[in-house]
């Protein structure tokens, strides 16, 4: 005996998550929305494996909700905003684009610079600086001209990031971004949501803010991941969560194909 006096409410994240139980992991993920803040990154927790299963569960009952609402809206007679996924054709290459290159990509943007590392937050001011030359080149010159200006402007961008990256690789999160955590937490996870109003083509704030939910719902679950266990798991969730869609609406297209 130590002497030490421990309650339920004063263990951490980390001692919950240690647990390897799924009650334990969404009691952490809800302490971690309580407060948000950054664990050490010098080194991840293991078990990411069982994380994002443990994680995956808590999504796919969110969506489960989510989907059970709008068809009792839908049968209320509501009519809702057509999203565009509903109409893509579902062939190799659309499928690896959604559950490959999409959660590739967005992660990278969304959540590779929450951990707060130099080598992920110095390239942020370059692909801003990137983007902007690369605006201002194609605005200036037409045709083949622009197309080889803003080609290679991206291509230089993408070069001095690797450089810059190599460069910090090794530099540990200054303190400030520590401080600065939970907002940086939460813009992650509300751009991550407000992103995807380019699914649909109409519909107002209000409509399609609700609409979105899922994907704040994902988008907070993969911050968290992020943190604790490593950008891989945020990507394995995303493409997870992405799949199980695809899998499902497959499914819903062969059944109607055979009706």
């Amino acid at each position: 005996m130590t002497g030490e006096i421990t309650s339920p409410t004063s263990t951490t994240i980390e001692e919950a998550a240690n647990t390897h139980s799924v009650r334990a992991e969404w009691r952490a993920f809800a302490n971690f929305l309580k407060q948000p803040s950054l664990p050490d990154q010098s080194r991840h927790k293991a078990g990411g494996v069982g994380a994002v299963l443990r994680m995956l569960s808590l999504d796919i009952a969110f969506v489960v909700i989510f989907v059970a609402g709008l068809f009792a809206l839908i049968a209320m007679g509501v009519e809702l905003p057509d999203n565009l996924n509903s109409s893509l054709e579902l062939n190799a290459g659309t499928i690896f684009l959604i559950v490959i290159g999409a959660p590739l990509l967005e992660e990278f943007a969304f959540r590779s610079w929450l951990s707060g590392r130099p080598r992920y937050l110095i390239v942020i001011p370059i692909i801003l600086i990137t983007g902007l030359v690369a605006a201002m080149l194609g605005a200036t010159r037409t045709g083949e001209a622009a197309e080889a200006a803003v080609g290679l402007m991206i291509i230089g961008g993408l070069l001095v990031s690797l450089v810059a990256m190599a460069t910090l690789w090794k530099r540990s999160t200054p303190a400030w971004y520590e401080i600065l955590f939970p907002g940086a937490f939460w813009l992650s996870s509300v751009a991550f949501a407000l992103v995807h109003f380019a699914n649909y083509t109409e519909g107002s704030l209000l409509v399609l803010l609700p609409l979105v939910l899922p994907q704040f719902v994902l988008g907070s679950i993969a911050a968290y991941l992020r943190v604790h266990y490593g950008l891989w798991t945020a990507i394995a969730l995303h493409a997870a969560h992405n799949g199980i869609a695809i899998g499902i609406a497959s499914l819903a297209m062969a059944s109607e194909v055979g009706a």
